[in-house]
């Protein structure tokens, strides 16, 4: 048997405690595994792009467990009443192939993408950091908002999207979180203008340049989450020429992050190396910062380690994904186990007819 986590079972789970401790919980996982950075075997995700999207494989493995997600984004779902990103995920036992959990992923992205971002921002942003700027009110806004808030200290959000029922529905699922002040700005650069961190989180998939060199202040922390595959950014070129880039793997960033505006030779730093001390995040407070974040499998391996180690059985359910053999030479008997004789017989005369 496999153990199962559906969005069912998660929402349970997220009912039982707040949500930026969750968020928190998984940051604490993402930081242990960054942290052993040279035990896993890395890769670039695996895509397979058409014309209204992509849908990528993440697979990672530290030589004991094993993991992959799914995950498609197609910017035009919600015109048709669907979801922009969904996904799952799969850790198994290297040892003996088996699969121990197979869960939902499509929240779970959301709250890991919110956790990787703080878990940057605190090596990356001024300690001192009050306003944040969040461009794109989509499906991640909400979880970036609060962990930026309750995690971080961030107590003015300036919000804008080009799609105003998109600021609404942020503004009102908010409403819970009175002490953070939510000032709806009329342009990205109104939004940008004063804010210690700048969080962009756009789903269209193009070239885009939502943030100039020109709207950049000294000091300043861009947390680039929107810019996650071959063909989309966010920041225009300028902005990292002058800025401290930091990436979660470089071979994967070159290829779909904001870095793939820049020539082979720009130099960034990874996050592991920030996170061990091998390297800084921020050089002083005049220092412009920019973590180019598209989301990488380590992640989804420490989400689905939190998973699999902090939702016990009220939260899980225990699927029959892999036969159970008294013989495990004996395939053919799972196949047929169960079937009544005639059944069987009658299928065998169809075969041979």
């Amino acid at each position: 048997m496999v153990k199962y986590i559906g969005t069912r079972e998660l929402q349970s789970f997220l009912a039982t405690r707040p949500l930026e401790q969750v968020i928190e919980g998984l940051s604490a996982y993402i930081k242990a595994d960054y942290l052993r950075w040279q035990q896993f075997d890395k890769t670039a995700r695996l895509a397979s792009h058409s014309a209204v999207g992509v849908i990528e494989l993440m697979p990672i493995s530290d030589g004991r467990l094993y993991s992959f997600k799914y995950v498609n984004g197609h910017p035009r779902n919600t015109s048709h009443g669907l979801l922009t990103v969904t996904a799952f995920g799969v850790l198994a036992d290297v040892g003996s192939g088996y699969p121990r959990l197979l869960s939902e992923l499509t929240l779970t992205t959301a709250l890991r993408t919110a956790a990787t971002s703080v878990l940057a921002a605190r090596h990356m942003a001024r300690p001192d950091s009050r306003v944040m700027a969040l461009i794109g009110n989509g499906a991640q806004s909400e979880f970036q908002a609060i962990a930026f808030h309750r995690l971080l200290g961030i107590t003015e959000l300036r919000v804008f999207d080009v799609d105003a029922e998109a600021t609404d529905k942020l503004c009102r699922n908010l409403h819970a979180y009175p002490q953070l002040r939510i000032v709806r700005a009329g342009s990205v650069a109104a939004a940008v203008r004063g804010a210690d961190i700048v969080t962009t989180v756009t789903a269209d998939k193009r070239r885009a340049v939502i943030v100039t060199a020109d709207m950049v202040e000294a000091g300043m922390h861009l947390n680039a989450v929107g810019g996650d595959c071959p063909g989309k950014t966010e920041l225009q070129r300028e902005v990292l020429s002058k800025a401290r880039v930091v990436v979660e793997f470089e071979p994967q960033s070159r290829i779909e992050g904001e870095l793939q505006q820049m020539p082979a030779e720009f130099a960034v730093t990874e996050l592991w190396q920030v996170l061990a001390g091998a390297a800084s995040g921020r050089a002083g407070d005049e220092e412009v910062t920019v973590f180019d974040s598209v989301g990488f499998a380590l992640q989804d391996f420490s989400a689905l380690r939190y998973l699999d180690e902090q939702l016990d059985g009220r939260f899980t359910q225990q699927i029959d994904l892999v036969p159970d053999l008294a013989d495990p030479k004996d395939l053919y008997g799972a196949a047929v186990d169960g079937a009544p004789t005639e059944t069987l017989t009658a299928a065998l005369n169809l075969l041979h007819a």
